[in-house]
C-alpha cells in the first residue's frame, strides 16, 4: 500500500476545508489556533511510517486523553469501572448534565466528559497524581520522554472549567465522586493540556491496534480481549454524539477531541492520526473527519 502517496491526495484534498471549521473559542488558549493546520500520520505495525503537512507539530490532545486514561485505568481495575461508568453511547453533547441528572450521576460511557472525570477520580485514588500517570503512561508507549503538558492550556481550561466543575459536584452528590472535586478537576485539565504530534500520537495508540501489546516494545498494556472492548467503545461512543455519522463515514473505531485530533485505529494493521483545529458543530475535527473517511476509502480499510 502507497500510503504515502495516499496522504498526500488527501491533505491536497482537505484544503478548501480548512477554514469551514471553527476553532473551540470557549478555551481561550484553543481559539488562539489557526484552522490552516492540517497534519495526518501513519504508524504501520511493522514499524512503518507516513506522514504529511503538520504532521510534526504538537497540538493539545484534549478528549483524545480520555482514551489513554480509560486504558491505564482498564489495566488496572479491569471490569470494576463499569460499576461507576456506563458503556453506552449517550446521543447528548459530551458536556451535558441533564442525562447525568436522570440516571443518578452514573455517566453514559467514559468518553463524554463527567466519564472522564470518573476515570480521573479512579486514577487520583491510585496514583498520588493521577495526571502525572497518565503523562508517563503516554510517554511510554509513545516512546518520547519529552511529550509533556501545556500549562497555559491547562490554566486556560481550569479558569474556564464551570460546567465540568457543575458535572463533579452532581456526581458527587451521587456519591460517584470519591476524591475531592477540585483535585479532579485540576488533574483532568492538566491531562487534557498533554500535547503531541500526529506522528507521536500514532505510534502511542498504536497498541490498541495490536491487541493491547506495543508493537515496538513488547509490552503488554492489555490482554487482547480488553483492547477489543476499547476498540469497540472508539467506534460507538469516541466521536462524541457523532458517532453513529463517523462510523458510517469512516468505519474505524476513534477517539476526538477539541483540540482537532483525532486517533483512528485499523485493528491487525496501523493506527492513524490526524489533526486539522476547525471543528463541525459536534466537536470533531471537519477536515479531519473527511481526510480519515477519504483514508479508509482510498486503502479500502475499515473494520467492515
Amino acid at each position: 500500500m502507497d500510503y504515502q502517496t495516499i496522504l498526500a491526495t488527501i491533505c491536497a484534498e482537505v484544503q478548501p476545508l480548512l477554514s469551514q471549521g471553527k476553532v473551540a473559542t470557549y478555551i481561550p488558549q484553543l481559539a488562539k489556533v489557526s484552522p490552516r493546520h492540517f497534519g495526518m500520520a501513519v504508524y504501520c505495525l511493522d514499524g512503518q511510517t507516513f506522514s504529511v503537512g503538520d504532521a510534526d507539530q504538537k497540538f493539545s490532545l484534549q478528549s483524545v486523553t480520555k482514551l489513554f486514561a480509560l486504558a491505564l485505568a482498564f489495566s488496572r481495575e479491569g471490569d470494576t469501572i463499569w460499576s461507576r461508568v456506563g458503556r453506552e453511547p449517550s446521543g447528548s453533547p459530551f458536556n451535558s448534565l441533564v442525562q447525568l441528572e436522570y440516571e443518578r450521576g452514573k455517566p453514559r460511557n467514559p468518553f463524554i466528559n463527567a466519564g472522564a472525570l470518573v476515570i480521573t477520580d479512579i486514577l487520583s485514588s491510585r496514583f498520588v497524581q493521577s495526571d502525572i500517570a497518565i503523562l508517563q503512561f503516554v510517554r511510554m508507549i509513545a516512546d518520547q520522554p519529552n511529550i509533556d503538558f501545556d500549562a497555559t492550556v491547562a490554566q486556560s481550561e481550569r479558569e474556564t472549567a464551570h460546567r465540568n466543575y457543575a458535572i463533579a459536584h452532581l456526581m458527587k452528590d451521587f456519591g460517584n465522586l470519591h476524591n475531592p472535586v477540585k483535585t479532579v478537576i485540576d488533574s483532568y485539565c492538566r491531562q487534557c493540556s498533554i500535547t503531541m504530534s500526529c506522528a507521536e500520537l500514532a505510534k502511542a495508540g498504536s497498541f490498541l491496534a495490536q491487541h493491547g501489546t506495543v508493537p515496538w516494545s513488547g509490552a503488554q498494556i492489555l490482554g487482547a480481549s480488553s483492547s477489543k472492548r476499547l476498540n469497540a467503545l472508539m467506534l460507538t461512543c469516541g466521536t462524541y454524539d457523532a458517532a453513529g455519522d463517523f462510523a458510517y463515514r469512516v468505519g474505524l473505531p476513534a477517539k476526538s477531541g477539541v483540540g482537532g485530533g483525532i486517533l483512528a485505529l485499523v485493528p491487525g494493521e496501523l493506527a492513524v492520526a490526524v489533526w486539522s483545529p476547525g471543528l463541525d458543530a459536534t466537536g470533531n475535527s471537519l477536515a479531519g473527519t473527511y481526510a480519515l473517511e477519504r483514508f479508509t476509502t482510498l486503502t479500502a480499510r475499515s473494520i467492515f
